[in-house]
């Protein structure tokens, strides 16, 4: 049973395909975001953002953590350019056997 009050705070991740983003939500507000490209059967986490008035509350593990499963729930391969997502993955070694480390600079958004 949830508390009044509660559906406002707590942490909603979703996948944005036109923007190629997960977005942290608390109620209305985006909280933060994780940004990927998609490759045939691989997905390139390139950035992650969490606002400033959002800080200090592990949404950038929470974010994380959900992209993460979500990927991984799709089949697809993780490619981590984003330097939050490497440190992530080095702290969750379960998600080791689905991951590609990259050698070089993400690619450019065209």
């Amino acid at each position: 049973m949830s508390t009044p009050g509660q559906a406002a705070t707590t942490p909603r991740v979703t996948r944005n395909d036109e923007t190629h983003e997960y977005e942290i939500r608390i109620g209305d507000d985006v909280a933060g975001i994780a940004g990927y490209h998609d490759q045939p059967g691989r997905i390139l986490f390139t950035h992650t953002e969490i606002d400033p008035a959002f800080g200090g509350q592990g949404l950038g593990s929470v974010l994380a953590h959900a992209a993460l499963d979500d990927a991984v729930s799709r089949g697809l391969t993780i490619v981590p350019y984003c330097p939050f997502i490497q440190a992530y993955l080095r702290k969750h070694p379960d998600f080791a056997g689905t991951v590609d480390w990259p050698e070089a600079t993400p690619p450019r958004a065209d």
